[in-house]
């Protein structure tokens, strides 16, 4: 796994910072200085599993030097971690773009956990068994769903239309086409089925799911 880390450079230097922490745990770890050039290509066709923000006592510098992260089109989605003293906290808000953070001085083990955890919460897989769509994951042998580990209850046919188009990423299908391959060619329900049932899911779902509507033509499960 290969972390990226942003801060001023007296902070990336420290021995007991986020870069030196995570490189002695293992880890592949780069160093970039908010106003550093963030063009390297390596950043968009090898982007890092997470990137730290070693803000400490400088809450308001973490949200500039998220927006420069968030500029770059491969680091767009790449979790990321803001490290804080305690004190603070009080300026850091939800809104900020974070999707976790860590107070300094740093627990070794709790750092490379987080990290695991972001990590694992944006993978996304497709195996025999299981698929994996941001935080949900899919269990088709179990015929189960859980969204970041909580279950959610689904009908058959729900279960169904959301594995079939888990296991179709990135391919649209038509009302009629869907009917066919999840209801089967035997029945004889109208296309309002297939809106209701992903009413159903988004319900459920919420924003865990890419689910989209292509206007016009049918439904589709965007890429990562």
């Amino acid at each position: 796994m290969w972390v990226l880390v942003i801060g001023p450079k007296v902070f990336l230097e420290r021995e007991d910072g986020a870069a030196h922490v995570l490189a002695d745990l293992g880890c592949h770890t780069e160093a970039l200085d908010p106003w550093d050039s963030f063009d390297d290509e390596r950043l968009s066709s090898r982007p890092p599993s997470v990137v730290v923000v070693e803000a400490i006592d400088r809450a308001e510098a973490a949200r500039a030097a998220l927006v420069r992260v968030r500029a770059v089109p491969g680091l767009v989605r790449v979790p990321a971690l803001v490290a804080l003293e305690p004190r603070q906290l009080p300026r850091c808000e939800p809104s900020d773009g974070f999707d976790d953070l860590i107070l300094v001085p740093y627990v070794p083990a709790e750092l490379y956990a987080r990290i695991r955890r972001l990590e694992w919460r944006a993978s996304e897989f497709h195996d025999h068994e299981r698929v994996k769509v941001g935080d949900v994951m899919i269990d088709l042998a179990g015929h189960d769903v859980t969204v970041s580990g909580h279950r959610i209850d689904l009908t058959h046919q729900e279960f169904a239309l959301l594995r079939f188009l888990a296991t179709n990423r990135g391919r649209v299908f038509t009302r009629d086409q869907l009917l066919s391959k999840v209801w089967g060619v035997d029945y004889y329900g109208g296309s309002r089925t297939v809106d209701i049932h992903v009413r159903r899911l988004r319900a459920k779902l919420g924003d865990a799911i890419p689910l989209s509507t292509v206007r016009g033509v049918g439904y589709k499960m965007q890429l990562p």
